[in-house]
C-alpha cells in the first residue's frame, strides 16, 4: 500500500479497511471502517482534512483533495465511481458520485442524492438530499427523487470485493 504520512499528517485507517497497493493515501486522510480504495485513486489530505465514512468505496482514478478552508467529507455508504473528483466538498451518507463526475470546493451532496456521470457540481453548490445532480454545470433534475437504498448493493459489493482483493490479489512480476 503507498500510505504517507506528510510531516505530522498520519492517514488513520479504520478495521477492515482495503488500500489496493496502486492507490496512494496522503496526510489527514480518516477512512472509516470497511471503506475500499481501488487503483490509481489518488487521496491527498495536505492542506486540509479528507473523512471517508464506513463501507464507502472510492473507485479506481479517483483524485480526492481539500483545501485549507474546506475539508473534503464523504459520508458513510458512498459510491464515488471511476475517475471521479472531489475537493473540498462535503458528500452525505449514501451518496452516489457517478463516474468522471466533479464536485468542486464549498459543495454539498445530501444524503442519498446522485452526482451523474460526468457532471460538473461547481463551487458551493447544494444538491439536496435524494435529489439527482446533471450536466455541465450540474442542475437538478425536475420531479425526480432518488429511491432510498440506490447504493446498497453497491456498497456491499465493493465491500466483499475488498475482502476477495485482500486474500487473493498477488503480483506475478
Amino acid at each position: 500500500m503507498a500510505i504517507y504520512a506528510l510531516d505530522d499528517r498520519e492517514p488513520v485507517l479504520g478495521n477492515d479497511t482495503y488500500v489496493h497497493p496502486d492507490a496512494v493515501v496522503i496526510g489527514a486522510v480518516t477512512l472509516g471502517d470497511g471503506v475500499s480504495v481501488w487503483p490509481g485513486a489518488v487521496l491527498r489530505g495536505d492542506y486540509g482534512t479528507i473523512t471517508v465514512g464506513e463501507r464507502s468505496n472510492i473507485q479506481d482514478g479517483t483524485v480526492i483533495h481539500c483545501t485549507v478552508f474546506e475539508p473534503t467529507v464523504i459520508g458513510a455508504r458512498c459510491v464515488v465511481g471511476h475517475n471521479a473528483h472531489i475537493e473540498g466538498a462535503t458528500i452525505g451518507d449514501d451518496c452516489l458520485i457517478a463516474s468522471g463526475s466533479v464536485v468542486l470546493n464549498g459543495s454539498t451532496i445530501g444524503n442519498g442524492a446522485i452526482v451523474g456521470a460526468g457532471a460538473v457540481v461547481p463551487f458551493k453548490f447544494d444538491v439536496p438530499p435524494r435529489r439527482m445532480a446533471l450536466g455541465v454545470p450540474a442542475r437538478l433534475r425536475e420531479n425526480y427523487e432518488v429511491p432510498e437504498g440506490h447504493t446498497d448493493l453497491n456498497s456491499e459489493m465493493y465491500f466483499q470485493n475488498a475482502q476477495y482483493y485482500r486474500k487473493s490479489l498477488r503480483r506475478l512480476d
